[in-house]
């Protein structure tokens, strides 16, 4: 071996400021240091490897790929050691003595935030080994390349300015680290804190861990996401998904797969049976599980599913993701979208298929996560198309099961070109609505929309193929002639009904913009109809459910000609206080059944008096 004179060198200016950042600060986990290394580790192992598949011209071509980790808790040391590509002199320098400009420059800019989640910093601006100083005094890199000629060289800073290169001993190819321990990070010279850790982070890294003189590996090294769908039993699904979230009620449905384009990953995603997190449960996020080459990135990463999606819990895993590279970066190539793209589309390929093939489990699907695909459909409007047909409705017709609209289509009646829906506050008064009274009668199928949420949805929701969603409210209807005549016959004399409705006026005011008859109700004494320039239905129950500058909308009152409630009002002296009343009761019971009251406790009193009135009048 050549000697070589101790050198000193010291460190650009930018890696100054980032040693000092990390050496001077405090982090919640700075575990992520021991990640970093077992990556870097990782990555030399792979490179040897891929450099022995052409060439057998290396040094101790026959020793076992692995990583062993070493820890002293008496003199506070941790050696961590692989056996992979190793590095020369030159390599160390431009390795360990200079970092990426443009990276420390990010690092640098992303710390000026003091809400910075450093543990996710460290791995995207490319300083994953400078993080080894968040718990180091010192540190010494001794390595020996591959190549048989190669002198080992040895890598030593204590986190000031500089650092130094100096000649070594090591016989053996690839690369040691050894990490003196300050105070306040002696945990991580136990063994057991180091197992937490790799199981948390590096479980699945593809080489063998060695810790201490155990002869058996930490690590699993074989993931399950990257084993052929063919190899794995039902069983290690259920296995593995009560392992990663501590669920031990059996996930609705799994969804195994890979791919190399337009990227390359590997995915294993679950959807749980409840939509409510176990107060055990060990994912305490939203947000799959990133990985890249087995290491793990991102524990809640958010940007691989859509947020209407975030229920999904699983791993994804590229090799087109490098480890040292900062999201950003990724999503400047492109990766993370394509990504995306594809997950979500395999999402929701397998709910259709369930829905299929087994409405059962779909329904207890749609029971959970339904509110979510609704809230896609209003947020979301590039996925809106493809979420469509997994949303299931009750009908008037079918109130106790759930319809697809493809289903309710396939009902519709001959030369129907509308799909009708109303929207209530529950699916028992949303079959009591005066809106209904038509359809009910000519046996027309209408969605019941009774969920908070969907007055959300039908702001995205328009269209259904060739079809225009409307709501009952608004939408035009045509009587027969027979229809026509029966109802002329049972209608109160027009003067008579334009007498009554001014009175109603009158006692309502500014609460309404007008009182007509109606040519829609046969059961109902009354309903409320927007006028046309008031804000649409959907919208009034956004605001009101938002609590944004609600007012009670002012709309037309329509009151059916025909119905015994208003002849019998007809016969009450005008202006009477009972007369008011009942007048007072019929556009509260409309506004409720609209569910548009502010106020419903507030009808009692009335409801009262039109008891005492109705028991006093028969006992005279």
């Amino acid at each position: 071996m050549t000697s070589m004179e101790t050198q000193r060198f010291n460190f650009k200016a930018e890696t100054k400021q980032l040693l000092d950042i990390l050496i001077h600060s405090l982090y919640k986990d700075r575990e992520v240091f021991l990640r970093e290394l077992l990556s870097n580790a990782s990555d030399a192992l792979n490179r040897l490897r891929f450099e022995m598949a052409t060439n057998r011209n290396v040094l101790d071509p026959g020793v076992e790929l692995k990583i062993h980790i070493a820890a002293d808790k008496n003199s506070r040391t941790l050696t961590i050691q692989d056996t992979g590509i190793g590095m020369t002199r030159d390599e160390i320098i431009e390795n360990l003595g200079v970092i990426a400009q443009s990276g420390a420059r990010k690092f640098l800019e992303a710390a000026k935030d003091k809400k910075a989640d450093f543990t996710q910093v460290i791995g995207r601006f490319g300083v994953g080994f400078y993080s080894v100083f968040m718990v180091a005094e010192s540190v010494r890199v001794t390595s020996r390349s591959f190549l048989p000629q190669a002198e080992a060289v040895s890598w030593f800073a204590s986190g000031d300015d500089s650092y130094e290169i100096s000649a070594a001993e090591m016989s053996e190819r690839g690369t040691r680290i050894e990490i003196k321990l300050k105070e306040d990070a002696a945990e991580f010279a136990e063994e057991y804190r180091i197992k937490n850790v790799i199981h948390k982070h590096s479980d699945y890294i593809g080489f063998p861990i060695y810790v201490g003189e155990s002869k058996e590996a930490v690590n699993k090294q074989t993931s399950l996401w990257r084993t052929p769908k063919q190899e794995v039993a039902e069983e290690q699904y259920k296995e593995f998904y009560r392992q990663t979230t501590l669920d031990f009620e059996e996930p609705l449905l799994h969804i195994h797969m890979s791919a190399d384009a337009p990227v390359q990953f590997y995915a294993l995603l679950f959807i749980p049976s409840k939509a409510e997190r176990s107060i055990f449960s060990l994912r305490k996020d939203d947000g799959l599980k990133l990985y890249s080459r087995n290491i793990l990135i991102d524990e809640y990463n958010k940007d691989l599913l859509p947020e209407y999606l975030r229920f999904v819990q699983g791993v994804a895993d590229s090799e087109d993701l490098p480890l040292n590279v900062s999201r950003e970066t990724v999503q400047s190539s492109g990766l993370m979208p394509k990504l995306k793209k594809a997950l979500t589309g395999q999402v929701i390929r397998e709910l259709e298929n369930l829905a299929k093939n087994d409405a059962e489990k779909y329904g207890k699907f749609w029971k959970e996560f339904g509110v979510y695909l609704k809230q896609g459909v209003a947020t979301a409007p590039a996925d809106a198309d493809n979420i469509h047909p997994l949303l299931r409705f009750k009908t008037n017709l079918h109130p106790e099961t759930w319809s697809s609209l493809e289903e309710y289509v396939s009902r519709m009646k001959e030369g129907q070109k509308e799909i009708f829906y109303i929207v209530g506050e529950d699916p028992k008064s949303a079959l009591r609505s005066p809106h209904l009274d038509y359809f009910h009668a000519q046996g027309a199928e209408v969605l019941l929309l009774t969920d908070p949420l969907d007055s959300f949805m039908l702001m995205g929701l328009r269209k259904y193929k060739d079809f225009e969603l409307k709501n009952v409210a608004q939408a035009e209807v045509n009587l027969s002639e027979k229809q026509k005549r029966e109802a002329e016959a049972e209608k109160i004399p027009a003067a008579d009904f334009d007498r009554l409705a001014e009175q109603f006026k009158k006692v309502l005011g500014e609460r309404v913009t007008d009182v007509r008859a109606s040519n829609r109700l046969s059961q109902s004494v009354a309903r409320l109809a927007d006028a046309d320039n008031t804000t649409n239905p959907e919208l009034q129950r956004v605001y009101k459910f938002l609590g944004k500058e609600y007012e009670i909308p002012k709309k037309i009152l329509e009151l059916n000609p025909s119905h015994n409630i208003l002849k019998n009002l007809l016969k009450l002296e005008t202006g009477s206080e009972l007369q008011t009343i009942i007048i007072e009761q019929i556009y509260d019971s409309a506004l409720l059944v609209e569910g548009l009251h502010p106020d419903p406790s507030s009808i009692a009193p009335r409801v009262q008096q039109i008891i005492e009135a109705a028991l006093t009048k028969r006992s005279e």
